[in-house]
């Protein structure tokens, strides 16, 4: 099937494909690497590729030993395969049991009635959880599952699966590390990470993210704070105080620990303190993919694939229909080389400009952010109101009267079928052609901004006239 991604635009390293939709709306992210500990590890070693050592004929000679597969390859060898997101769990799990890992990861599928979290354990086992439908999860780099049904993973399956063998190769090794024989099994005590590192690194990020979107349900700060930045914790899902927006998911992964004496712009604490952690938006960034899947919309336009490039804190979020036949060059012609023409490199230009006077041009980004993610919602709305207008093939299976409610599900086949509307596509991409044409225009705005901020305050600046 045909589907979006998110590749590097430098292939010397894999493809790495990240992120997702295809044809029949199953969106998949694949860009978590996860931590784990040495008795996994000492009992399912990972995958691990052995270069060829001299030359062949020689004495001395060994050829390539392949490794396994691991984030690069993951979106590329499942994405097109899958119906459901279920069907997207079991496709990797028998590719990681036949060919092994060389890292543990973390990969999240969804369909329009489900989204479930899986991770990798040591080279070939693996574990995934259905997501509560009220919850949201949290997951800094460190494997998060922290409450898991063996039974149901090894027998029906309704919200756990899991390798074949898991039960076995739990026992046999000795990784469960529950006291009492009747409590859950908890995969992040057995097969996860608590290290020093994961307390500057890992933790902190869950305690940041939770404590915006649920700040009234414990007490996050202070001597008596019911969790503090260390902890390991921290739960793996939770239901929020409301609902969350694609505005907070923006905000959250673009965290510096704000209102914190973590964050590293902030006023609070002092030079230790504000450089403790490490923050969730971070100067490395490539991209975020936030994957939406609308119930309330018909298959054809369904899916959209929101996208920001470049150091979150600085950046925006703006959507693209993912069920399109092609990406505006602004969006996709990614270049190794630096230039203000695409947006991925006007993005890091500009972050670079704004780290340095943040307060000096936060206005400035925040009004840019904005801007332009208004512009993406009305952009969303028109063209959802005028691909209506086409799509009278789907409209029958659109209850505009149950905006909320469950969809009744239609048969893999036929969700394909009518995501391939051709005169939706057209419409679609279209609109992403404007979304990209308006971005560009606002960005070069910005980076027109934040440049004479920044070259206003050079060191070799001098206040008199020249005559």
């Amino acid at each position: 099937m045909q589907y979006t991604s998110v590749p590097n635009a430098d292939l010397k390293e894999g493809l790495w494909g990240e992120a997702g939709v295809n044809e029949a709306n199953v969106a998949m992210s694949a860009t978590e690497t996860l931590s784990t500990n040495e008795r996994v590890l000492g009992a399912d070693p990972f995958v691990e590729l052995v270069p060829t050592k001299g030359k062949e004929g020689e004495e001395g000679y060994e050829p390539e030993v392949a490794g396994g597969i691991g984030e690069e390859d993951f979106l590329t060898i499942v994405l097109p395969y899958v119906k459901t997101a279920r069907e997207g769990v079991e496709r990797l799990g028998a590719l990681l049991e036949e060919y092994g890992t060389y890292e543990m990861n973390g990969v999240a599928f969804s369909d329009v009635n489900e989204i479930w979290w899986m991770e990798t354990v040591g080279g070939h086992h693996w574990i995934a959880k259905r997501v509560p439908d009220a919850a949201y999860v949290t997951m800094p780099n460190q494997l998060g599952i922290d409450e898991f049904d063996l039974d149901d993973a090894l027998g029906d399956q309704i919200e756990h699966m899991c390798s074949a063998d898991l039960g076995e190769f739990i026992e046999r090794n000795h990784l469960d590390l529950a006291v009492e024989a009747t409590s859950p099994f908890n995969p992040r005590d057995a097969f996860g990470s608590h290290s020093d590192s994961d307390h500057v690194y890992n933790t902190p990020r869950a305690w940041w993210m939770q404590r915006f979107l649920n700040p009234y349900d414990e007490v996050w700060d202070g001597p008596d704070a019911d969790h503090r930045p260390e902890n390991n914790d921290i739960p793996w899902a939770r239901q929020p105080e409301r609902k969350v927006t694609i505005e907070d998911i923006k905000y959250v992964l673009s965290g510096h620990y704000q209102g914190t004496p973590y964050d590293p712009y902030g006023k609070l604490g002092d030079e230790h303190t504000r450089h403790m952690y490490r923050p969730i938006g971070i100067n490395r960034q490539s991209q975020l993919a936030v994957l939406q899947l609308r119930p309330y919309r018909p298959q054809a336009y369904r899916a959209i694939q929101w996208m920001a490039y470049g150091s979150n804190p600085f950046n925006t979020l703006v959507p693209f229909y993912a069920n399109v036949d092609v990406t505006p060059a602004y969006m996709a012609d990614t270049t190794t080389r630096v230039t203000s023409e695409n947006f991925y490199w006007e993005n890091r230009i500009i972050a670079a400009l704004c780290d340095g006077a943040f307060a000096d041009t936060a206005n400035a980004v925040e009004r840019y952010q904005e801007k332009t993610g208004a512009m993406g919602h009305r952009m969303v709305a028109a063209t959802d109101e005028q691909a209506a207008r086409l799509d009278s093939a789907v409209q029958g299976e659109f209850d505009a009267d149950n905006i909320e409610g469950d969809v009744e599900p239609m048969e893999p086949e036929a969700i394909i079928a009518a995501v391939r509307n051709g005169e939706v596509r057209d419409v679609l991409a279209a609109a992403n052609q404007t979304m990209a044409d308006q971005l560009k225009e606002e960005t070069d705005k910005l980076l027109d901004s934040v440049l004479y901020t920044r070259s206003m305050a050079m060191k070799n600046g001098f206040h008199m006239s020249d005559f």
